[in-house]
């Protein structure tokens, strides 16, 4: 006999959490060896990267799904490193907007080749084929967003609907 489908749903549930969190936890570990950083910084620069150009701070913690305060944390490292500016809004003095500096830019690029890179020697069990197909039915279980349209500010952006090749588009844990 056969398990119910609620069980075998559970066990996969289980399964994606598994190779999600020894996924991450590589990640974390590549971040911070091979370039003195950390998942939160990188998935604020590749926002920044994806956006091409500077977001304000809401933008940014609406993109990575996380408060203000925890954007803004990470947003001071990078400043104080020289990896981002800050530049206030020339119309409203309560928005600031985040942009690279040439050397965060460069950085960054860096950070995302090897980052790349390592996500490919992750999966490298996995077929063009397979990709194809884990794919779709990550898709299909994607759940549509349920955001109240009275929650959402007028001015903020969506995120990006380019293909994140270089990033998560969950929120990491925040360290800096």
């Amino acid at each position: 006999m056969t398990e119910p489908l609620s069980k075998r749903r559970l066990k996969l549930w289980i399964r994606l959490l598994r190779v999600t969190r020894l996924a991450e936890g590589d990640l974390r570990e590549f971040l911070r060896v091979a370039h003195q950083s950390t998942l939160p910084r990188f998935d604020v620069m590749a926002a920044l990267h994806r956006a091409g150009e500077a977001l304000t701070m809401s933008e940014l913690s609406h993109q990575l799904l996380v408060s203000n305060g925890n954007t803004t944390t990470v947003v001071d490292r990078l400043e104080k490193d020289g990896m981002v500016v800050r530049t206030p809004s020339v119309s409203d003095r309560r928005i600031v907007h985040v942009a690279f500096t040439a050397a965060g830019r460069r950085h960054f690029e860096q950070q995302a080749t090897d980052h790349e890179a390592r996500v490919n020697e992750l999966f490298a069990k996995v077929s063009a084929a397979d990709l194809d197909v884990l794919d779709g039915l990550l898709q299909r279980m994607t759940p549509a967003p349920t955001t109240p349209a009275s929650t959402t500010p007028a001015s903020t952006t969506p995120p990006s609907t380019a293909p994140a090749s270089t990033t998560r588009t969950t929120a990491h844990d925040i360290d800096g």
